[in-house]
């Protein structure tokens, strides 16, 4: 990886506080933020424009948006989930409805599975392994 100097520093431009929350675009965010909080937790919120925040605590909030189109392709930003246990991740994730992606990734670095509307998303080995 390179970096560039771009005037603002190792930190980024100072107007940029930093990363609010990942937007992820649903036909039913409810339905879509309640799957992901029984994969990682969290706490799941309604607003009054209807998009659904899963609040996770980590410095990283899922934001869920209704939109009319369906999902094309292959995702250009995904989650990489850091597991504690590999193989008993994976399983919970299938268990809760996620569908293995080999078409995407197959091999025995990490898993890559989709959530029930199709979006892409990445079991890691635990750092150890």
């Amino acid at each position: 990886m390179t970096s560039t100097d771009d005037g603002h520093g190792p930190q980024g431009p100072a107007e940029i506080a930093g990363v609010a929350a990942l937007a992820v675009d649903s036909r039913d965010p409810e339905e879509l933020a309640n799957w992901w909080q029984r994969l990682l937790g969290g706490r799941v919120e309604v607003d009054s424009d209807s998009d659904v925040m899963l609040y996770l605590g980590n410095g990283l909030d899922l934001i869920f948006m209704a939109v009319p189109d369906e999902k094309r392709g292959k995702n250009r930003l995904h989650l990489d989930l850091r597991a504690k246990s590999y193989e008993a991740a994976v399983r919970q994730a299938v268990a809760l409805g996620a569908e293995p992606a080999p078409d995407v990734y197959e091999g025995d670095r990490w898993t890559v599975l989709r959530d029930p509307e199709g979006n892409e998303f990445c079991i890691l080995r635990p750092k150890s392994e």
